[in-house]
């Protein structure tokens, strides 16, 4: 659990509750059904026509990396391609087919069994950045589902605050109900910009950093099962990773 991003949600809601009572409102004035509906439930039905239904299944599925994101380890890693290098020095690349049976990740397997197979260099580069490519794009697109959604909530805040008026100018007769619809009308902004502002757009910053360090990680991989594919001497492999290290 990413105890940062948890702190930064629950700051958010706080932020709006606490300014809400300090400005000398109460919370029950936050809470409006029909601007919920308006802005949730518009911004969905935007996200809807216009993502995939592969794309926003990806984007629900990638969700929870926000908040339990996958663990990088790029010294593990450098570490294990070394390891790799010197099993294929001692035994042959035969010998690294144990590895790929206890391999829990589809893509480290993928390439390890390209290496075992006797692929060329370059074959295992081409194959191998491909796939990267293709699933970085993949969920580069996910992520942009978000910072969509981020685009779309303010402006349907902005038409459940204009329908709210429309219902006020239609109460003018009655001042008792003015202040309390005026109130309500810009409910809608503050649903639309706060969703958009303190969630959909950091989270999408965020899955998109995600998926650059994950590239970077299949980048290490890719760099090191081609140098084992080579031949290079295991200490040469190990001081070239190195410097994919911050």
């Amino acid at each position: 659990m990413d105890i940062v991003s948890l702190i930064g949600t629950i700051l958010a809601f706080l932020v709006i509750i606490v300014g809400t009572i300090l400005k000398g409102s109460s919370v029950d004035a936050l809470l409006n059904p029909a601007a919920f509906v308006i802005v949730f439930c518009g911004t969905f039905a935007a996200l809807l026509v216009q993502t995939p239904g592969k794309v926003l299944k990806r984007a629900l599925a990638m969700l929870p990396m926000v908040y339990k994101p996958p663990k990088f380890h790029p010294d593990d890693l450098i570490s294990r391609i070394v390891g790799w290098s010197e099993i294929s020095r001692r035994q042959g690349l035969l010998g690294l087919e144990s590895q790929i049976e206890a391999e829990p990740d589809r893509f480290v397997g993928k390439g390890l069994q390209l290496l075992v197979d006797g692929g060329e260099p370059e074959a295992i580069r081409s194959v191998m950045e491909v796939e990267m490519e293709a699933r970085e794009h993949s969920d580069i697109a996910a992520a942009r589902v978000f910072e969509n959604a981020g685009t779309y909530s303010p402006t349907m805040g902005i038409i459940g605050a204009v329908m709210g008026l429309m219902a006020v100018m239609q109460n003018l007769a009655d001042p008792s109900k003015l202040g309390h619809g005026i109130a309500a009308a810009f409910v809608a902004t503050i649903y639309g910009v706060g969703l958009a502002n303190l969630l959909m757009l950091p989270m999408a910053s965020r899955l998109k950093a995600l998926v650059h360090k994950q590239t970077q990680m299949r980048v290490i991989l890719i760099e090191g099962l081609v140098a084992i594919a080579q031949g290079d001497n295991p200490r040469q492999i190990e001081a070239r990773l190195q410097g994919y290290l911050p």
